[in-house]
């Protein structure tokens, strides 16, 4: 991971939760027409009927919630580069309901530590459809942590979300004053290949803790080339979990790793010079 020079405090905004817009809106063909390419559009957010019955099962009563986050990834996320300008029409299969799938996996009021967040994927969308949930969003970059706070403060999140700005090393053993922080599960979508990840990861974990890893069709082939790394770190046999299932279609593709040890900073070994020297002294 990379990170800006500046690291600024954790970051939470006032309480509260407002109504969002209606979640499944008609699209406006004409409108949809004549609108230049480039110009992104909160029609790009709207629910694909045949998504849903799946949002409503993932998302329930605040359905109306994630429908407004979906809109500002697909209007305010593509104007600030958070989002792909292509990915917006395709934001409700391709990252909403594949991320809220994901809470299948996460137990009542567990703490959860979002590494990597970006535009706020899966973290923000696993706090609006789990309000059990106390969630910190972990991201580097102060122009995504910008639009992370913003909408955590619009959506009225603050009360459970907050931003943290920095590295996952950072967050796990405390920097510029901060107290390191800890998670019941660390969350993260396509941000390493998982020896990587599982370094950066696993030391936010409790023991007992887990990490949930979003990924595609390596999940297998990753497992199997950095599951001795995994093990070095602390971690139990890598396994694939598929959420989701009879919901969404694919299932989302998870790598799950409990954190069995607590595995400290390797020390190096002291020369046998310098134990003959100590000898030498006593």
């Amino acid at each position: 991971m990379t990170h800006d020079d500046i690291t600024a405090d954790a970051v939470t905004g006032p309480g509260g939760t407002p109504p969002g817009p209606s979640a499944v809106q008609p699209t406006d063909a004409d409108a949809e027409s004549t609108r230049p390419d480039s110009a992104p559009s909160p029609a790009d957010a709207a629910l694909p009927p045949e998504l849903a019955p799946a949002a409503l099962t993932l998302f329930g009563d605040r359905l109306d919630l994630a429908a407004a986050y979906a809109e500002l990834l697909a209007t305010d996320g593509v104007v600030r580069g958070l989002i792909g300008p292509r990915e917006a029409p395709r934001i409700w299969d391709r990252h909403m309901l594949n991320c809220a799938a994901v809470a299948e996996r996460i137990p009542s009021g567990a703490t959860v530590l979002d590494v990597g967040s970006g535009a706020g994927l899966p973290g923000l969308v696993l706090a609006i459809a789990r309000p059990d949930l106390t969630v910190t969003l972990i991201e580097p970059l102060a122009r995504r942590t910008s639009f992370l706070i913003e909408v955590v403060e619009r959506l009225g999140l603050a009360k459970s979300v907050r931003v943290f700005r920095g590295r996952a090393d950072e967050a796990a053993t405390g920097s510029s004053g901060r107290d390191p922080i800890s998670g019941d599960v660390v969350t993260a979508r396509a941000v390493a290949p998982l020896d990587r990840l599982a370094g950066w990861s696993l030391p936010l974990a409790v023991r007992g803790g887990r990490l949930l890893a979003l990924k595609g069709s390596s999940a297998a082939a990753e497992i199997e080339e950095h599951a001795e790394v995994v093990a070095r770190l602390g971690g139990g046999e890598p396994t694939v979990q598929l959420c989701g299932v009879g919901v969404i279609d694919p299932p989302t593709t998870v790598v799950e790793i409990v954190r069995e040890r607590m595995v400290g900073p390797a020390r190096p070994a002291a020369s046998k010079r310098s134990r003959a020297g100590r000898s030498r002294r006593r």
